[in-house]
């Protein structure tokens, strides 16, 4: 790869090949997360998961954010069937709130 190549190949090369894999099936099933569940023989909300931190990882590798710990755990809580979705993201909802709430109080 050579140093002029563009942001989004310098992105998509510092992805696992796991999460590479994810951005295409996804490109190539036009979006469908329904198809991509079906093509790795798993349920919907496991594939919501998945692409949730194919999401926070790809604006970590440009930058934007750091990797949350929770949403990875809230979602591999969701893989393992142990959280529904819905109250995943309501439990994320509220951490954030939190953590702003606390971001002010450490300047």
């Amino acid at each position: 790869m050579s140093s002029s190549s563009s942001p989004s190949a310098r992105v998509f090369h510092r992805l696992s090949t796991a999460e590479q894999d994810l951005a295409l099936r996804l490109v190539q099933a036009s979006g469908s997360l329904k198809e991509l569940a079906r093509q790795y023989g798993v349920s919907y909300p496991t594939i919501r998961a998945r692409l949730d931190r194919l999401i926070e990882r790809i604006a970590a590798v440009q930058g934007e954010t750091q990797p949350d710990p929770m949403a990875n755990t809230l979602a591999d809580l969701i893989e393992q069937g142990q959280i529904s979705p819905a109250a995943a993201r309501t439990a994320l909802a509220l951490h954030r709130q939190v953590l702003e709430q606390v971001r002010p109080d450490q300047d």
